[in-house]
């Protein structure tokens, strides 16, 4: 608006000049008479044809006045966005757990667990996700046969607030460790936490049910399935029962993950999968991944290893087999945070990957910023990857064949 107010003034002055020359005129036709002479003026009183055509300013003429109005035109209806969505793997807060043993023996709580610049960036996320491998519950008994029970007093859920968690996936082999009253405690201290989880419900259509975020205008949709259990201890929810929503047979997960694309711009599948302590891929990993996004899926992220796992693209996105644990036991193990870059505008969208490398050690889990110490865990990725290249600042692209 000012630059349009200031050209209609300069225009304004301009027009006064020549309203002045036109009467000067006349003044010297006045006084040498009106007869059939030719009426010479002065040179000095002739205006250049070219002086006030250039002196007035116009879009054409003024190519930054013109670039500037376009440029402002053309972002404000591009509508650009960036978002962060941040996502950790397994975490415990079991009472009994060596892991709430040294949280209660330290002085500053979670910061002397997991380092701060961690926490931070758990924080500064849009949308923050991990998976919660215990029950939040002081009700039920361990279920039989089963080699570990994890229970957590319902007050720990502070702790996913001070680290800055939106969301948790129950899709998992301890969500139902103490029985069903286990699990409907824990979704009911989740949810006066005001922290939302998915992956398991009351019934089969809460546990199917994606959970959406809007951001900037736009939709994010969560969903999680789980099949990790070689004997199956956890349920499946029913129509009137609770439990969570299982992988084995992949057809009610990818109803959930088609649903949630009729509704969302980006779509999250948290798989529960694959083999403990192992960096290799079970086959079906290889395959149902890429059905989950042949189904909608946006990325593919994986728990339950206890190790991290590699990375594959296909068709132009990512499948992360394990994010490994988080902060889940005493074991000495590479880990990650992994922040899923979402940006664009609405001509253009991207989705890109940055590992933040940290190492679970001792009960704690901590950053890694000693640049040869990254360059080790980015290069074993790659090594356990199928298609991509990490480079020095840990963002992900797909490797060209």
């Amino acid at each position: 608006m000012n630059k349009r107010f200031k050209l209609t003034s300069k225009n304004g002055k301009i027009l006064m000049y020549v309203s002045s020359l036109l009467f000067l005129s006349f003044i010297i036709l006045f006084l040498h008479g009106c007869g059939d002479r030719k009426t010479e003026f002065p040179d000095s009183l002739v205006p250049e044809p070219t002086s006030v055509i250039e002196s007035i300013p116009s879009e054409e003429s003024d190519g930054k006045i013109k670039d500037n109005i376009s440029d402002s035109a053309e972002e404000e209806d591009l509508n650009p966005f960036s978002l962060v969505l941040t996502f950790a793997g397994d975490i415990n807060f079991d009472e009994n757990w060596s892991t709430m043993k040294y949280y209660n023996s330290v002085e500053n709580g979670i910061y002397d667990c997991i380092s701060p610049e961690l926490i931070q960036i758990m924080r500064n996320a849009d949308i923050m996700c991990l998976n919660n491998e215990f029950t939040y519950s002081n009700g039920g008994s361990p279920l039989e046969n089963k080699a570990y029970t994890f229970r957590a007093n319902p007050s720990r859920v502070e702790i996913l607030k001070e680290l800055g968690v939106d969301i948790v996936s129950l899709a998992n082999n301890h969500a139902y460790d103490y029985g069903e009253q286990s699990l409907v405690d824990t979704m009911a201290v989740l949810n006066q936490a005001g922290i939302k989880y998915v992956g398991a419900g009351h019934n089969i259509e809460e546990a199917m049910s994606p959970v959406y975020f809007e951001i900037q205008g736009k939709t994010i949709a969560y969903v999680a399935a789980s099949r990790a259990e070689k004997y199956r201890l956890t349920p499946q929810a029913t129509e009137d029962e609770p439990g969570i929503l299982l992988c084995y047979d992949t057809e009610l997960f990818i109803q959930a993950i088609k649903e949630a694309k009729q509704n969302a711009e980006y779509v999250i599948a948290y798989v529960h999968w694959g083999t403990e302590y192992s960096y290799e891929l079970e086959e079906v990993q290889l395959i149902t991944g890429k059905e989950y996004l042949d189904a909608g899926a946006d990325i593919v992220i994986g728990a339950h290893p206890h190790c991290l796992q590699g990375i594959e693209y296909y068709e132009g996105k990512p499948i992360v087999y394990s994010l490994g644990n988080f902060w889940f036991n005493d074991k000495t193990l590479d880990t990650m945070l992994l922040n899923v870059h979402v940006y664009g505008d609405d001509m253009e969208k991207y989705v890109e990957l940055e590992i933040i490398p940290a190492i679970q050690t001792n009960n704690t889990t901590l950053i890694v910023n000693e640049q040869s110490e990254r360059q080790r865990i980015f290069s074993f990725l790659e090594s356990i990857s199928i298609n991509v290249e990490i480079d020095d600042d840990g963002f992900v692209s797909e490797k060209a064949n």
